[in-house]
């Protein structure tokens, strides 16, 4: 616990950034990355997956990493963090996580970034990668309540590995897909519809005088955001309906750890 500036308390957050992926060759990186827009009382860690796919483009891809990813999210409410981010724009098993977890924050970079961006601007375009993820954003822009406020969802016709492979060549091909965006479709806001494409967006907002919400950053400033509400207020996320989770001694009972080599996290 820190004072802070007018002489309030700036409490001690503790925060988990999940990458999804199966290597760990940035994570230093998304940690410094982090930690730069960090506020001063926060810690935060950087995980990747111990196995599985090396991104999360195709649905099959997502299904086999999403044990992965709800295995770390349970394991970190254990090791006592705040809050833990699935770090993928498509938010894979955000509302699985929400329900196995007691009183832990979890968000993900997609809600995030969408309820950020609606407040910023009337309406919003997405740079997403391919033509492949449109459909599955589109659902999840519906899911959130947010289809009156999406403008467009744009593509850059490049991978989740291309985007930090090339900068340079991101850079132009966000140029023009924002450009139209703005100017065919009215777009008030600009999402960077991948946690990859990190790093980019404030040269980009200051070249076209907008929001340019670099979702990575939305999906932290959120978490910490979300965990002062927890902090100050004992909000959190309700367990009555919706996330109601599953009794341990049921799992146990059914041997779905031994099973599923989910280790002890629910003992």
């Amino acid at each position: 616990m820190r004072l802070c500036h007018g002489g309030g308390v700036d409490m001690n957050k503790k925060i988990l950034y999940i990458k999804p992926s199966a290597y760990d060759t940035m994570n230093s990186q998304i940690k410094r990355y982090l930690e730069k827009y960090k506020d001063r009382a926060t810690t935060v860690d950087v995980v990747s997956m111990p196995r599985g796919p090396k991104h999360l483009e195709y649905l099959y891809y997502q299904s086999i990493a999403q044990l992965e990813i709800l295995k770390a999210v349970k394991k970190a409410e254990q090791e006592g963090y705040d809050a833990a981010i699935i770090g993928c724009f498509y938010d894979p098993g955000l509302y699985t996580a929400r329900e196995i977890c007691q009183t832990m924050v979890v968000t993900g970079p997609g809600e995030a970034a969408m309820h950020i961006a609606a407040v910023l601007g009337g309406r919003f375009s997405i740079m997403v990668g391919r033509e492949k993820w449109i459909p599955q954003i589109y659902s999840n822009v519906c899911k959130y309540g947010f289809a009156a406020k999406l403008a467009s969802c744009r593509s850059l016709g490049l991978g989740v590995l291309d985007f930090q492979m090339d900068p340079d060549r991101t850079a132009k091909r966000m140029r023009e897909e924002i450009r139209y965006a703005i100017e065919h479709d009215r777009a008030e806001a600009i999402l960077l519809g991948c946690t990859m494409e990190f790093g980019f967006f404030e040269r980009l907002q200051a070249e076209f005088n907008l929001p340019v919400i670099d979702v990575m950053l939305a999906a932290f400033k959120h978490a910490e955001f979300l965990v002062g509400l927890k902090q100050k207020m004992n909000w959190y996320t309700s367990k009555t309906i919706t996330f109601a989770p599953p009794e341990a001694e049921e799992i146990r009972s059914w041997d779905l750890p031994q099973d599923y080599g989910l280790g002890d996290i629910w003992d």
